[in-house]
């Protein structure tokens, strides 16, 4: 174990049951090999099949994910595949905008868990929303998440394998409530974090986790199963 103080923790979890649509809070989850369940169970798609994001329809984060009480996605409470969330969709994304369900690693665009850390988010001097991260940790000191990748957390009975920094987009630029753009935002975090916030993550080891967790930071894990990656990492 590297120590790290005493102090880490986790602060926050997150779920984006709907892919560019504004996530959910949780208290607790069970982390599996998928990430926090109930993410990304849905996602949005053109005439030909390919993913719509927020990266070019922003308005989609004006939509709200969530899941009824048998873990199926809503949008704005509405079930996914009802007229409701059709017409949100369609107005948020384009006309020939549909939802489609998730069927494995497809829906995520690196791997399954993003990790940010609340000293990056201070020194960033944003709303950490803007990141979307699934897991916030806190009591981590300024950057040292910089110096994270290819370790390892320790969080209740999971542990979180930490790949590598992860390269921020235009969806940092829009502000989660008003969804009005500064691009400023992202200029900046080109200028001062050469471009990149929060770690792409996965599950090393499956296990459940409580806001409030203490955490620690592991230099190794003999046991950490493979990361399976998402659309914009080749095979």
């Amino acid at each position: 174990m590297i120590s790290s103080g005493n102090d880490l923790r986790l602060d926050t979890i997150w779920q984006y049951p709907v892919k560019s649509m504004a996530g959910v809070r949780l208290d607790a989850a069970r982390l599996g090999y998928m990430g926090v369940p109930g993410d990304r169970l849905a996602y949005v798609v053109d005439e030909r099949g390919e993913t719509v994001s927020a990266r070019t329809r922003p308005e989609l984060l004006g939509l709200s994910g969530g899941t009824t009480a048998d873990g199926s996605p809503t949008v704005n409470g509405n079930a996914w595949d009802g007229p409701a969330a059709a017409e949100a969709v369609r107005a948020a994304a384009g006309p020939t905008a549909r939802l489609v369900r998730a069927s494995s690693f497809e829906r995520f665009d690196i791997l399954p868990l993003l990790v940010a850390t609340d000293g990056a988010v201070r020194e960033a001097g944003i709303d950490v929303r803007r990141l979307r991260p699934n897991l916030v940790i806190g009591g981590v000191q300024g950057l040292a998440e910089r110096e994270w990748e290819g370790r390892f957390l320790r969080i209740g009975d999971a542990v979180v394998g930490l790949a590598t920094m992860r390269e921020r987009c235009i969806v940092t630029t829009y502000e989660p409530d008003t969804l009005e753009q500064d691009v400023s935002v992202l200029l900046d975090i080109r200028r001062r974090f050469e471009g990149s916030l929060a770690l792409n993550a996965w599950t090393a080891r499956a296990g459940a986790v409580r806001v409030g967790d203490p955490i620690e930071l592991l230099e190794s894990f003999d046991d950490a199963v493979t990361p399976q990656w998402g659309r914009f990492v080749a095979a």
